[in-house]
């Protein structure tokens, strides 16, 4: 197996006093789709700026294509190869849809746009609207879209689905699925509707105090009703 994309290493991290994370080593393989799962508050989404450069790492080295890069910025991070889709969104709500990708374009040509239409065709119907006009499912395809521009190598997605209908989640899996089908980014996915995102990874990670407690095929997991249950609370039906 060729060395991860993404290294963790005994990492410590949290917020100024507070650690969230204790000790956690895992890894993300080139083209993969990992999905990072455990209760709330067990460190999921900290793990998530630990990558990215958004939470304090205390001691430890995450490494990104054998790069170290606990101490580099946000901004360098992204440039390497990171993308990142907050919890928050963060789209710019006074802009229209298309200046909000347009911002995501970065060094790239325009006519990536078209390809962020095509994968949300919701979005070439929007473009012309604000960002705060749109609805929470269209704001996540934004804002999925617009850190997809940015050609990322492996996109972190926290609770892309939190709060959304049905059949907008199911429209933001076909498209990750489209993605991953197309030799687009390794994702690593924080989700707490669990069945959705186990049948759409491949490996499953589980997190308990902040650090790792169990990892597998998202195949086998699914038939671990043991381990969902006494880390997820609750089992597959």
């Amino acid at each position: 197996m060729s060395a991860p994309m993404l290294q963790l290493q005994d990492v410590v991290a949290g917020y100024g006093p507070v650690t969230v994370l204790n000790g956690l080593s895992m890894e993300v393989q080139a083209g993969s789709l990992t999905a990072l799962l455990g209760r709330n508050g067990v460190g999921k989404s900290t793990t998530m700026k630990a990558v990215m450069g958004l939470a304090q790492v205390k001691s430890g080295r995450i490494l990104f294509d054998g790069r170290d890069i606990t101490h580099c910025r946000p901004d360098e991070r992204a440039a390497l190869g990171l993308g990142y889709v907050p919890q928050t969104r963060d789209i710019f709500p006074s802009l229209s849809v298309e200046e909000n990708l347009v911002a995501g374009l970065k060094r790239f040509p325009s006519a990536d746009l078209e390809q962020a239409y095509a994968l949300f065709p919701r979005l070439r119907e929007r473009r012309r609207n604000r960002g705060n006009q749109l609805s929470g499912g269209e704001q996540q395809m934004l804002s999925v879209a617009r850190a997809l521009l940015g050609r990322p190598r492996l996109l972190l997605l926290d609770e892309p689905l939190e709060g959304l209908a049905p059949v907008i989640c199911q429209e933001l899996l076909e498209a990750f699925r489209q993605l991953a089908n197309e030799g687009g980014p390794a994702m690593l996915i924080v989700e707490q509707q669990v069945q959705e995102v186990l049948a759409f990874a491949q490996r499953g990670v589980i997190l308990e105090r902040g650090s790792v407690v169990h990892q597998s095929d998202c195949a086998m997991l699914r038939t671990r009703d043991d381990i969902l249950d006494r880390y997820l609370g609750m089992a597959i039906e």
